[in-house]
């Protein structure tokens, strides 16, 4: 079984936040990159297959050379090689068209995307993949057994959860449920010394021109002060609801 696994380089939560250029960009200097969580839980189901059945295993990004040690740390949990794009994306078709042409070259058995990236939350990447590739496509999957070319999947729905089955090839957008937060890997000694041997190809973009382009980044608004209200002041309380907060 050959499995690809889509790589996002995004900040990590904790970092603040920031623009230039009149903001149009965003600030990366001083903020610390992680993986895309919703992408480790696809990585580590992948390395879990390629521990049961012997897959081979690829990890991808889109991105400059500031992506690369994401992808030794995907490297040491257990990714066999690595492919990175060289290109600074702008925005979630761009990505999808280089994976598509990457994917086009090879044939994988499963790709596995994020549900979402946790920088722009945009959700789409895995959706346009699977349309450029004539694939199907199950997002927000929690579940995934494999029986030779079968595939049995479960996704989270609004109010629910669904199960299906699809046939080998197959794209699935992983997110928590597909593994959980204790199973994830972390990487020890070993593994980030093989991963300094594993290969980590750097592949030219192709030809593909962004779809959207980024207008303005707004922060949230700062939030206002807090008032108090004594338990015993129910007037005081409704009256504050239905003349400043305009909430009653």
């Amino acid at each position: 079984m050959n499995i690809l696994v889509c790589i996002s380089n995004v900040p990590d939560t904790t970092s603040k936040i920031n623009f230039k250029e009149e903001n149009t960009a965003f600030e990366s200097q001083g903020v610390q990159f992680i993986i895309n969580p919703n992408d480790e839980f696809g990585l580590t189901r992948a390395v879990w297959f390629q521990q049961k059945v012997g897959a081979k295993v690829t990890v991808v990004t889109v991105g400059d050379v500031s992506c690369e040690p994401i992808l030794r740390k995907c490297l040491a949990i257990g990714a066999d090689q690595a492919l990175r794009v060289d290109l600074q994306p702008q925005d979630g078709f761009e990505v999808a068209a280089q994976l598509a042409a990457v994917c086009k070259k090879e044939s994988y058995d499963l790709i596995i995307t994020g549900r979402e990236s946790i920088d722009y939350n945009g959700g789409m990447v895995g959706g346009m993949l699977a349309t450029l590739l004539d694939m199907p496509y199950v997002a927000n999957c929690i579940q995934m057994d494999i029986a030779s070319d079968e595939v049995s999947v479960q996704r989270e729905i609004d109010g629910g959860k669904e199960s299906l089955s699809a046939a080998l090839p197959l794209i699935i957008g992983a997110q928590k449920g597909l593994v959980e937060e204790k199973d994830l890997i972390i990487p020890n000694m070993r593994g980030i010394m093989q991963a300094r041997q594993k290969p980590l190809e750097v592949l030219p973009p192709e030809a593909a021109a962004p779809a959207s382009k980024v207008q303005v980044f707004e922060k949230p608004a700062e939030k206002g002060p807090v008032k108090l209200v004594d338990a015993e002041d129910i007037d005081g309380l409704i009256d504050l609801l239905e003349n400043e907060a305009k909430v009653l």
